[in-house]
């Protein structure tokens, strides 16, 4: 068990210096968050849909009224840059807008007309009813939008939540319980239990229903520990998402967006462009022009809007996968176009890399990378591009670029992931009216949409009986002749 008074250094990964300490909770400390969460959801879920979204409308004013504050605490704790770190304001008070806009929709009582025979003339509702007690546990790599965004649709289902953030980036979640607090969330509907792994652990274990971002091999340990009590999962875990770039792609535009899609967030976003594999006919303009883009990239500290577009790399283990998987890569006959090694400055800094003449024994083309690094293959077509995409344990989302969109759709059904961007990349992230999750070992569950929220519910159905006999045809005693009966109505109604 952990000691209760112990503490955890959280650290600025651009120039290494401790930005503050924070409290570690022990199982115990965890335990008696639970136990309040109980007794204050009730409350919580009394109060209604449009209580609790008056909440986070006055939460998404909140965050732009102090939006330079909301922006240096995420810079602070993971290194990104300021546009990066604006991009999770931005997608945290849409975020906010569209859950208090449509759960109440999303979690409405059903009335189902159903066919079956035995309630005929009956009514039957679906209704669901929150969980209980919600455990976020978040990544590091955004400590607002997929840590605590995840907290938002199960608040809106009435279930209290406990986030357990990253051990590296607990700061934005403990500005973030500040922030529900000055917006009149109850007390105790919402607590952010700091702490690593044994606080994690202790989550898992008291909770009615856990979220988990992160990797695939600590989400199978979260799976596994929820196992023991029975506890649902959703796990949105990693990834290693293709890009195919057709030989009639508009190159300028795959180019760009492989560029971006592969170095924002310093390439630590889950649904970054890992892998890219490209027609022939184009392979050397797309990879003269990519590189080009790359080789622009200004990198550093945080600074104000727009003066660097690559941070630094959060985590530090991180920092030595990305030279392991470049140095893989060059061992083995790849070429570096542009980057390859560790920044030589202060702080946690990979190059942005652009790597050429790659296959499938390297480590980045198989292995999860979260870092700024672009491998190119080139590929004869589309065919061997897809074969080459569904040939991983990962399937989070990937791109296709062609300019015949149908074409595009066709390849698009043909990939083993949940989602997929024609002539685009991440955009989906934003659109939360429809799923985002993955397929293999990329996760189970959605987040957003209908999903995203009915996941942190229960379901009940009722059925209702109004006037009736006293007594029914399939009631006891049976006789042969109420027996003949029923027979021939099952007949009649199936077996035609």
């Amino acid at each position: 068990m952990l000691d209760a008074a112990a503490t955890l250094p959280v650290e600025e990964p651009a120039t290494g210096r401790v930005l503050r300490e924070v409290p570690v909770l022990d199982a115990d400390a965890v335990a008696r968050l639970a136990a309040r969460a109980r007794v204050a959801q009730p409350g919580w879920a009394a109060m209604g849909f449009a209580a609790r979204g008056a909440v986070f409308k006055r939460a998404q004013r909140w965050l732009f009224d102090h939006a330079d504050r909301v922006r240096e605490t995420i810079s602070a704790e993971t290194g990104k840059t300021f546009d990066d770190a604006q991009l999770e304001l931005v997608v945290q008070a849409q975020s906010f807008a569209f859950w208090a806009k449509r759960a109440e929709g999303y979690l409405a009582d059903e009335r189902v007309r159903s066919t079956a025979p035995l309630v005929f003339g009956r009514q039957v509702v679906v209704r669901h009813a929150p969980v209980g007690v919600v455990g976020v546990i978040g990544p590091w790599n955004y400590p607002l939008v997929n840590a605590f965004g995840d907290c938002v649709p199960a608040l809106m289902a009435g279930n209290a939540v406990l986030l357990k953030p990253s051990e590296v980036t607990p700061l934005t979640a403990l500005l973030v319980a500040e922030m529900l607090e000055d917006c009149g969330m109850p007390r105790d509907v919402f607590a952010v239990a700091t702490g690593a792994r044994e606080t994690g652990e202790a989550v898992v274990d008291e909770v009615d229903y856990v979220m988990f971002t992160g990797s695939t091999r600590t989400g199978q340990a979260v799976m596994r520990r929820a196992a023991d009590t029975m506890t649902p999962v959703s796990l949105e875990l990693g990834g290693k998402d293709p890009m195919i770039v057709c030989a009639d792609a508009d190159v300028d535009r795959a180019a760009n967006t492989a560029a971006f899609a592969g170095m924002n967030n310093g390439g630590q976003v889950c649904i970054s462009i890992e892998r890219v594999y490209v027609e022939a006919p184009v392979y050397d303009e797309f990879v003269a022009k990519v590189t080009d883009v790359v080789r622009g990239l200004r990198q550093g500290p945080p600074a104000g809007a727009g003066e660097v577009e690559v941070g630094a790399v959060t985590h530090p283990p991180q920092v030595e996968l990305i030279a392991e998987h470049v140095q893989d890569a060059r061992d083995k006959g790849a070429t570096v176009e542009v980057g390859g090694r560790q920044a030589d400055r202060p702080g946690r800094f990979f190059e942005p890399t652009v790597l050429t003449g790659v296959d499938h024994t390297m480590r980045c083309m198989r292995e999860e990378t979260f870092g700024p690094t672009l491998p190119v293959m080139r590929v004869e077509d589309v065919d061997e591009a897809v074969r080459l995409a569904n040939d991983s344990a990962y399937g989070l989302q990937a791109s296709v670029f062609t300019r015949d969109l149908a074409k595009g759709e066709a390849i698009a059904r043909r990939l083993e992931c949940g989602a997929v961007c024609v002539n685009d990349a991440q955009v989906n992230y934003t659109v939360f009216d429809v799923p985002m999750g993955g397929w293999k070992s990329s996760g189970i569950g959605t987040r957003h949409g209908a999903a995203g929220i009915r996941k942190y519910c229960k379901t009940q159905t009722i059925t209702l009986t109004g006037r009736a006999p006293s007594r029914e045809l399939h009631h006891f005693p049976f006789s042969a002749r109420r027996s003949r009966l029923m027979a021939a109505v099952v007949r009649r109604i199936y077996g035609r």
